[in-house]
């Protein structure tokens, strides 16, 4: 078991054919996101993936903080460059969300869940969180970062965390080898993203993604800037959208980029 990650680590493990095969690594970084952006800029091809050891300044969705202290996370950013219609850019979130899903079961015999849009849970706690940037050339994508998050063998969190995050270890009792696990995330990732550039939707991961989906069948509040409603979570349609059933039986098509979804009683 390594305790810094490195390059030649994390490219033993790679088995897709083009996700990860460039692997650029830092012992220490603020966001592998901001660097990933960078080499984009500089030119790094389709698939290029950069990982820190340690990450002090990650970035949350809505601005929230995601700190990966040294040794025990796994903080990890995809460069894509697709031709792609800007308002799918958000269905990659979900597609990185079912690969580290297919990872954890695979690797660490675990059963994750899915909080739509963007994290993965065990056990009802948050264990991964997924950001997504897109990056404009004029009106097309120069390019679009995924940056991923992932809990591993941390034994505690800060005390105002603790009741909603947790690791593969505190879940498992196991150490997990990080670059095993990138290898096995970028493996599922490449498989599903050349699925939906072919669909251009994620049709052929809808039913997948709703048997993760925790909140399926349960009440949820949708934070919507037009109006708060709740309703029951029916699932994902091939957009990626959340299907929420109102009271009055009517169905919302819930976008993940406007809105935020919280469960009734609890984080979930």
């Amino acid at each position: 078991m390594i305790n810094v990650l490195e390059q030649k680590e994390i490219i033993s493990f790679i088995q897709s054919k083009w996700v990860g095969r460039d692997v650029v690594c830092f012992e220490e970084t603020g966001s592998t996101n901001v660097e990933a952006k960078v080499l984009a800029e500089q030119g790094a091809v389709q698939g290029t993936l950069v990982v820190a050891d340690s990450q002090s300044g990650g970035k949350g969705r809505r601005g929230r903080s995601w700190h990966s202290p040294k040794g025990s996370a796994i903080a990890m950013s995809l460069i894509l460059k697709p031709e792609l219609e800007t308002d799918k850019a958000s269905m990659l979130t979900l597609i990185q969300a079912i690969a580290v899903a297919k990872a954890l079961e695979e690797i660490c015999r675990c059963k994750p869940q899915i909080k739509w849009p963007n994290d993965v849970l065990i056990n009802e706690k948050k264990v991964c969180g997924i950001l997504t940037e897109m990056n404009l050339n004029k009106t097309e994508i120069a390019s679009i970062i995924i940056g991923c998050g992932v809990n591993v063998n941390q034994e505690s969190f800060p005390e105002d965390i603790s009741h909603i995050a947790t690791s593969l270890k505190l879940e498992t009792g196991q150490m997990f080898n990080r670059a095993e696990l990138i290898g096995c995330i970028c493996k599922y990732f490449e498989k599903y993203f050349e699925e939906f550039m072919v669909a251009k939707d994620l049709s052929g991961i809808v039913a997948e993604y709703n048997n993760y989906l925790i909140s399926k069948g349960r009440s949820v509040k949708v934070l919507d800037p037009q109006g708060e409603f709740q309703g029951e979570a029916l699932g994902i349609n091939a957009q990626g959208e959340l299907l929420v059933k109102e009271k009055n039986g009517g169905i919302v098509e819930v976008y993940a980029g406007e809105v935020s979804v919280r469960g009734i009683y609890g984080y979930v």
